[in-house]
């Protein structure tokens, strides 16, 4: 268990300062986005996140040591997302893997005629269905400088874990009905399809590069979680190229705009 955690968890619990204030303020200092947040979305979140950090279990790879700060850090960005939404869609894991950097899975697929490949995947993060959130923490630490360009491996991994709560993870979180779901893809669908020709025209023809982390093209799951990454933590740049999607994601993740940067 982490420190304060150890030492304070009895007199803390269920107050929104659960966190310890210079934790706290260390965490909105290094992260930007957060700060940026209007004042009681910041007292919810601090809550929020105090009440994730006694359900998770934090383990160092490679004999990395998960600080209080380091915890901190994860757990605030991991529940900007489900700040209107709640825990409920964290509730199918337990453990949070934190490698110091990023990490080499290895991969086995078989093709349509049988033959197997077996390869190395560099990876930022990984969340796995119904299993552990792995994370570099080299990637963790820099979000707040890489903010600008939308990115945030918490984020991202995190969407992952929301888009898996209704089975595999396809682009589309769990939604109350068919037409909730027609709904959503009527706006996702054409964003993602239009994101694919823009990375392909840079790709193949020398077009000008998508602000949007490129990775996103490769499935509607990742296109969902790369852009989510950006709408947290730069909504105002993300709105300039997705304005339909920042329209969609406000609704489902029914955020208060931050102020204009």
């Amino acid at each position: 268990m982490l420190n304060w955690l150890r030492t304070g968890l009895e007199r803390w619990l269920g107050s929104p300062d659960t966190i310890p204030d210079t934790l706290w303020q260390h965490t909105l200092a290094h992260y930007p986005f957060l700060a940026q947040r209007p004042a009681t979305e910041r007292l919810q979140l601090r809550a929020l996140a105090s009440r994730f950090l006694t359900h998770k279990e934090f383990s160092g790879a490679h004999d990395l040591i998960v600080t209080d700060e380091m915890a901190v850090a994860i757990a605030a960005q991991a529940c900007l997302p489900v700040l209107h939404l709640g825990l409920k869609y964290y509730d199918d894991f337990k453990g949070i893997v934190v490698h110091p950097g990023a990490m080499l899975a290895r991969r086995e697929v078989t093709d349509a005629a049988g033959v197997v490949h077996r390869y190395s995947e560099v990876l930022a993060g990984e969340a796995m269905e119904r299993g552990p959130v792995t994370l570099s923490w080299q990637d963790v630490a820099a979000a707040g400088q890489l903010a600008p360009r939308g990115y945030n491996v918490v984020i991202h991994e995190f969407i992952h874990k929301i888009d898996m709560r209704d089975g595999a993870a396809n682009g589309c979180p769990p939604l109350p009905s068919r037409a909730a779901r027609a709904a959503w893809q009527a706006v996702m669908q054409p964003a993602y399809e239009a994101f694919c020709e823009k990375v392909a025209m840079a790709e193949r023809f020398g077009g000008a590069p998508p602000w949007l982390d490129a990775y996103g093209a490769t499935s509607p799951a990742e296109f969902f979680a790369v852009a989510c990454e950006a709408y947290f933590v730069n909504r105002p740049r993300f709105a300039q190229d997705f304005a339909a999607l920042a329209g969609l994601f406000d609704e489902y993740f029914k955020r208060n705009k931050p102020p204009a940067q």
